[in-house]
């Protein structure tokens, strides 16, 4: 039986303002690691080295579609990573001020390699926008959502549409595909940000993977997925679905609740339900 929530839910308040991709996957994740960033607003847990170095291939391709040469495009990417501090990277076992230094030589060299395999053949498409950060109202959610989409370009498969393209620096490729359910709830967000800014239909949601290590092989470094929006009208239905009972939880007065096996911040969490930092 269908519960009928809309109506009660606008009347309550929530502890955060908008939905994120990122905030739905961490609240689904790490409740109390959620609440620590999304509530509290408190963003001091070191990044992993692999974030970092997506962060900055996103930073060199930014610069590239919009507009810089690539040498130009890679050196900036280059500085975004030089200008983290020590102190902002979970940097795992390497301990020591020279085990540090040569993580931080791996990820540079990782980075370089990335960057160099994807604008060897960069993807050609008639861009838009770049880096389209946007907080819109969806009828029947209960909270606006926030997407930032790396790409919107030109959609070659429908005149007057627009697809959306998002990068990811991976050490593996992804499996299942375009079907893959974080894809397909990252593309949502995506889809209804940029057709409120844009004010066109979105068609795709194009994801680039481009490995990092080179293959042994010799098989591409770069994978393409699609999904073409309209081929996934029920996943709407339980992207909105999946939002409303988010917000019924977040709504409702309750524990937050540490995950200790959530590899990204796992320990942290626990920290904090150990000194019962979340409670005061």
């Amino acid at each position: 039986m269908k519960r009928k929530r809309s109506a009660v839910m606008r009347k309550q308040t929530y502890p955060i303002k908008h939905w994120s991709h990122s905030s739905l996957m961490a609240f689904l994740r790490n409740p109390l690691a959620w609440y620590k960033r999304y509530v509290e607003e408190i963003y001091d847990t070191p990044r992993t080295p692999a974030s970092i170095v997506g962060s900055a291939g996103h930073k060199a391709l930014e610069h590239f579609y919009s507009g810089a040469p690539k040498d130009t495009a890679v050196q900036l990417g280059l500085e975004y990573m030089h200008n983290i501090a020590d102190f902002e990277i979970d940097f795992g076992k390497a301990k020591t001020l020279r085990a540090r230094k040569k993580k931080r030589k791996t990820m540079e060299r990782e980075y370089l390699q990335a960057v160099s395999y994807y604008l060897e053949r960069p993807p050609k498409h008639k861009v838009l926008g770049v880096e389209v950060s946007g907080v819109v109202e969806v009828e029947g959610l209960p909270l606006p959502i926030k997407a930032v989409s790396d790409l919107v370009v030109a959609s070659s498969l429908e005149r007057g549409a627009v697809d959306i393209v998002d990068h990811k620096f991976v050490t593996s490729f992804s499996k299942g595909g375009a079907a893959k359910p974080l894809f397909i709830i990252q593309a949502l967000f995506n889809y209804y940000t940029v057709r409120e800014m844009f004010g066109r239909p979105v068609r795709r949601f194009i994801v680039y993977e481009c490995k990092k290590t080179k293959n042994a092989d010799g098989s591409p470094q770069m994978r393409r997925y699609v999904i073409d929006f309209q081929a996934h009208q029920e996943d709407f239905k339980v992207f909105h679905r999946l939002i409303a009972d988010a917000t019924e939880e977040i709504a409702r007065q309750r524990t937050y609740l540490p995950n200790p096996s959530d590899m990204f911040e796992g320990d942290n969490s626990f920290d904090i339900y150990r000194l019962e930092l979340a409670d005061e």
